[in-house]
């Protein structure tokens, strides 16, 4: 799977890219068919605490997954999204199965 991450307006350290790339990758486990992730990491500029943006949009075959999110922090923004992926890819796997 081929996983770009793109931080806007600012520069994500390395442990940060790192969490991203093994959270997005245990995606896998639940649909083995991703092509490719694109993971946007943006700051908004409000005055409330949570201002820190996920975005997820992952490749599939056929259709693309899309899931975004904004917390207080960038690690737990990143499980919120990866978390609501993997309900749409075990909705999406149960559909292609005709459950």
């Amino acid at each position: 799977m081929d996983i770009k991450i793109h931080s806007i307006h600012f520069d994500a350290d390395k442990k940060l890219l790192n969490f991203i790339e093994a959270k997005v990758k245990k995606l896998i486990l639940f649909y083995e068919g991703i092509i490719g992730a694109e993971v946007f990491l943006r700051l908004e500029n409000d005055q409330s605490s949570e201002n820190k943006v996920a975005e997820i949009r992952l490749d599939i075959p056929g259709n693309d997954v899309f899931a975004k999110k904004k917390t207080k922090s960038f690690e737990e923004s990143i499980d919120n999204v990866v978390e609501a992926l993997r309900r749409q890819l075990t909705k999406y796997k149960e559909k292609q199965r005709g459950v």
